[in-house]
């Protein structure tokens, strides 16, 4: 249990810090528009790479650079570019899965973790990537049976990566499902000229279609019209089963994800790891972390392919279904240790005492807060009017600029 790694998405400042605050062992990002989440993930840049190493070995993790998108001869300046720095700054390694990123890399000492868009299905395909990688993402479409025989055979074989270490691996458990296989698709591309394995996916398959035969003009009725759109993949309430498998790194999807996803989603995984070790994986501990886990970012969930289901689930409405969401109200204009005290000018909406916030910065992360009592001009009064500034009891530091939302129930049908 020693050994295992729970890896987070980090596709913001805020999202990054909330990893660290959460209890994450790794976090991953990306750079420019080499990795497949390009359109959402913009927040860092090869300059940030030195401040990043820093920040993560600070708090004692590690950091990985995805770099999976599909290079062309015309960008291999820029990944050798990119590939430079990492090591400079003193990145961990990367995610990739072109064998032009995997070279370069291994030549340059840089550690690599196989994308799950090489499609490791099989262990003579770990075998043949081991003298590149010391960590492979597997194919999501395996069973736990599949990934418990590849590890075996990788312990019995004494199959070893570039380090001299055991080969070790690493699966997603949480987050959104892509209907292609392992993430490879064209639907994008072919509908919307915006290519998914350049990172530009538009998310064609998330919205409604109808299906109809061509040559009778028939429409075949469905359930619903979210015909390739998956629901997101939960493991929390198996992770044991996982574990047991052989996955050492437990890898959370959501680069384009709000920082309260990440820090709500890698607690609780964080607290189920924990929980096996100490013995105390119950049912009434899975019940409270799905309570928790459906409060954020999620398509409504199902357990994937892990368990022998041969199916996916589709979801049966676009968009998210987290029961609570956050509305912009105001900035965090200073903040006062000493009296743990912050100061608020609400630009969007009215405050009031009893409202519940969600405060999150690039340097704070993420922090929860119940206005217990709040304060205009240093008058005690139940609610602040949009326009104004107010104080409120705030016991962890937050710090100026950073962004104050209303946290709260999501009403039905919205």
């Amino acid at each position: 249990m020693n050994t295992v790694e729970i890896m987070a998405p980090a596709g913001s400042r805020e999202a990054l810090m909330a990893a660290l605050e959460a209890g994450a062992d790794s976090v991953y990002f990306g750079l420019g528009k080499l990795d497949m989440r390009s359109l959402t993930s913009t927040a860092f840049t090869i300059d940030s790479l030195p401040e990043i190493a820093d920040l993560v070995k600070a708090h004692g993790i590690r950091a990985y650079i995805t770099l999976n998108a599909v290079i062309f001869d015309s960008e291999l300046d820029e990944l050798t570019s990119i590939l430079e720095a990492a090591v400079s700054a003193g990145i961990d390694g990367i995610i990739a899965s072109d064998m032009a990123v995997i070279s370069r890399a291994r030549r340059l000492g840089l550690p690599v973790h196989l994308s799950t868009q090489a499609n490791i299905t099989n262990i003579d395909a770990v075998q043949f990537y081991s003298a590149f990688a010391d960590v492979m993402v597997l194919a999501r479409e395996l069973t736990l049976d599949q990934i418990r025989h590849i590890r075996n055979q990788i312990d019995e074989r004494k199959i070893r990566g570039p380090s001299g270490e055991l080969v070790r691996l690493e699966a997603f458990v949480h987050g959104a499902v892509c209907m292609a296989y392992s993430g490879k698709c064209y639907l994008s591309l072919h509908l919307m000229g915006s290519s998914a394995n350049r990172g530009a996916c538009l998310q064609s398959c998330r919205r409604t279609y109808i299906l109809k035969d061509r040559e009778t003009d028939q429409e075949i009725e469905v359930d619903n019209g979210y015909l390739m759109s998956a629901a997101d993949l939960k493991t929390i309430g198996f992770i044991d089963k996982i574990l047991e498998a052989g996955i050492g790194v437990l890898k959370i999807e959501g680069r384009a994800r709000s920082a309260e996803y990440v820090d709500t989603v890698v607690r609780c995984y964080r607290e189920a790891v924990d929980a096996v070790a100490e013995g105390t994986f119950t049912q009434e501990r899975i019940a409270d972390w799905d309570r928790r886990l459906v409060t954020v970012f999620n398509r409504g969930f199902w357990d994937g392919l892990y368990l022998g289901q041969k199916m996916a689930v589709w979801a049966d409405s676009y968009g998210s279904k987290a029961e609570r969401t956050k509305e912009f109200i105001g900035t965090c204009v200073n903040y006062f240790p000493r009296a743990q005290v912050a100061e608020i000018e609400l630009k969007a909406a009215d405050l009031s005492v009893g409202d519940q916030l969600l405060i999150s910065g690039p340097t704070s992360g993420v922090v929860y807060l119940n206005v217990s009592e709040l304060r205009v001009d240093d008058v005690c009064t139940d609610s602040a009017k949009k326009g104004t500034r107010c104080t409120i009891p705030c016991p962890e530091r937050i710090r100026e600029g950073d962004k104050v939302y209303l946290w709260k129930e999501r009403k039905p049908g919205h």
